[in-house]
């Protein structure tokens, strides 16, 4: 037992000595949280647009001052002609044109309705969809105060209500993905390399025949990196509540649990990876290649599973960030418990009992 418990302090001794170990280790979560947390996002705010303003009166100044008393629109400039509008989409500055049609207020009073065109650069069709909505919304808010001392025979109102995230904060969505991703990457990629590193060594023959066992080896090899990847998920976690404002409704304590599990999981993907890879380059390709692309595309994190291929849709069924985003959401924005979640937390079970099985298969081959 002394052996194993000095092994695995050798361990610790030499990740922090190796300083770009550290910096993935650390330094990469932490810009990765707060870039998704802040650069990338859904949302829009001071999106330059233009207007085109036929009528020039008194109600389209009063909808134009609407929009642009909005955080969401900087009013760039006012065009006089649609053979404008070309042009200076070319420039690439101006995302939206809004366009007023002629005798807006005069079409407003006699017909009850008058148009306003919104054209967008659709070369960015998320950015295009969501400029629309907010323009409609901002419009929707200004015909209801106009129409606040009419009465309508019949109305048909919908009323929407967004739960778990009312205010539509993109960063609900990044957080548990971006978690997913660096316990993911983090814990298999840094794994399989320093496993990887000692067979290309030539070192890892002799750690095998030592005194120490070889599940002793392996486990020793990887109980640094559960330890340092539990302090990476309580960063995460710390930064989405202080910086971002993201509420845990759940237990934290089943959210460490889980959070351990997937770990465990990605550790041991890492160490079936390090059977397969001969160099610490390879292991590298491998993990970054056949893990990133498929927790960022199959997982759900940014494209919902239930709108690909059925094919894609039963391959996403083997990649265990899919569950653990799951679960992950479940516990932090909805506040489930285990009740809710127990069958996703058995699959992800059964997927790391499947990867340390395989991957102890695989060594005591390569021992033989």
């Amino acid at each position: 037992m002394k052996r194993f418990i000095g092994f695995i302090k050798k361990e610790f001794y030499h990740i922090f000595r190796d300083k770009r170990s550290l910096f993935i280790l650390f330094g990469m979560p932490i810009a990765q949280i707060m870039l998704f947390g802040f650069a990338i996002t859904n949302e829009i705010n001071n999106v330059d647009i233009a207007i085109l303003d036929h009528s020039k009166d008194a109600t389209t100044d009063e909808i134009i001052n609407k929009i642009s008393a909005s955080k969401y629109f900087s009013i760039n400039q006012f065009i006089d002609r649609e053979s404008d509008i070309e042009p200076i989409f070319k420039k690439g500055k101006i995302k939206a044109v809004l366009n007023f049609e002629k005798d807006f207020s005069k079409n407003l009073i006699k017909y009850n309705k008058a148009t306003i065109q919104i054209i967008t650069d659709a070369t960015d069709p998320n950015t295009a969809n969501t400029i629309s909505n907010y323009v409609n919304a901002i419009l929707q808010k200004y015909q209801k105060e106009l129409n606040k001392d009419m009465t309508i025979v019949y109305q048909i109102i919908p009323e929407t209500r967004m739960v778990y995230n009312p205010e539509l904060k993109s960063v609900y969505m990044f957080v548990p993905g971006v978690m997913t991703i660096i316990l993911m990457l983090v814990s298999a990629m840094m794994t399989s390399i320093s496993i990887t590193r000692e067979k290309e060594l030539g070192t890892m023959e002799i750690l095998l025949v030592s005194p120490l066992k070889p599940i002793q080896v392996i486990v020793g090899k990887v109980f640094p990196y559960i330890f340092l990847s539990i302090i990476n998920a309580v960063v995460i976690v710390l930064l989405s509540i202080f910086i971002f404002k993201m509420p845990v409704q759940g237990s934290l304590f089943l959210l460490g649990l889980e959070s351990i599990l997937f770990i465990i999981s990605a550790l041991a993907l890492g160490i079936l990876i390090s059977t397969i890879s001969a160099t610490q380059q390879t292991a590298m390709m491998i993990s970054l290649m056949g893990l990133m692309l498929p927790v960022i595309l199959l997982s759900g994190f940014i494209f919902p599973i239930s709108s690909m291929p059925l094919p894609l849709q039963v391959i996403s069924n083997i990649i265990p960030a899919k569950w653990f985003i799951i679960i992950i959401k479940g516990i932090m924005l909805k506040g489930v418990g285990l009740e809710f979640i127990w069958k996703e937390t058995l699959i992800l079970l059964g997927m790391t009992v499947f990867f340390i099985a395989l991957s102890v298969k695989k060594y005591k081959i390569r021992l033989e």
